[in-house]
């Protein structure tokens, strides 16, 4: 069970860890203000077709911002800046030391700042429409040498979609050959038994930490 921790023990844990893991409720935030947002990224809010999408990238960026506030020892959230590349991947302006990667499921975001490659994907533990999903999904990789059910199938659909974004490849490119997860470190966990979150990066000894982070009072006027 991921444990809840402030913003204020940010720092701390960043001191601990080489990658933090933040679960974010989105349910706890209520506000579509657009206040923490930069040009560039304004213009990419502009792109998004629904409320759901729009809420969850104002509020996922804002905290994030907030975050890496706390981590680089910055003077406001506000200042700070992301941007996708193209590949759509999520960079921080001028923090070119930190490797960002989120995910989303349901209301839940999920956050990852690290000091080296990383790429995190979640999924809401379910069933499955097999047919629909998986019509072109190569399913034979290196990780199992059996197929048992539809548990592996969404682990494994978790690890593609987290490799793709470690990689920095276009999703296509994963989802249809064989996964080789020989030379990278890759983690599967249940979260509440409700989730499964894969997290994949670089060989390495490396400490990962995974917490919820509490809702944050800010300024969202």
């Amino acid at each position: 069970m991921p444990f809840p921790v402030s913003l204020e023990y940010v720092p701390y844990l960043w001191q601990q860890s080489d990658i933090l893991v933040f679960l974010v409720d989105l349910d706890n935030y209520d506000t579509f203000s657009t206040s923490y947002l930069s040009k560039i990224e304004l213009k990419y809010l502009d792109r998004l077709q629904t409320s759901y999408f729009k809420k969850r990238y104002i509020v996922s960026r804002t905290i994030l911002k907030h975050i890496i506030c706390k981590i680089a020892n910055e003077q406001s959230a506000s200042e700070i800046s992301t941007y996708k590349n193209k590949y759509g991947k999520v960079c921080v302006l001028n923090h070119n030391e930190l490797r960002i990667c989120i995910s989303y499921t349901e209301s839940l975001a999920v956050l990852a700042i690290s000091k080296v490659d990383v790429g995190i994907d979640i999924e809401l533990a379910r069933k499955l429409a097999l047919k629909s999903i998986f019509k072109n999904f190569h399913k034979k990789t290196s990780l199992v040498d059996k197929i048992t059910g539809e548990t592996d199938l969404l682990k494994i659909w978790t690890l593609k979609e987290a490799y793709s974004k470690f990689s920095n490849k276009k999703m296509h490119l994963v989802f249809n050959k064989e996964l080789d997860l020989n030379s990278v470190n890759y983690s599967t966990y249940v979260l509440d038994n409700k989730y499964l979150i894969s997290i994949v990066t670089s060989q390495g000894s490396y400490v990962t930490i995974i917490n919820r982070l509490q809702k944050i009072e800010c300024d969202w006027d």
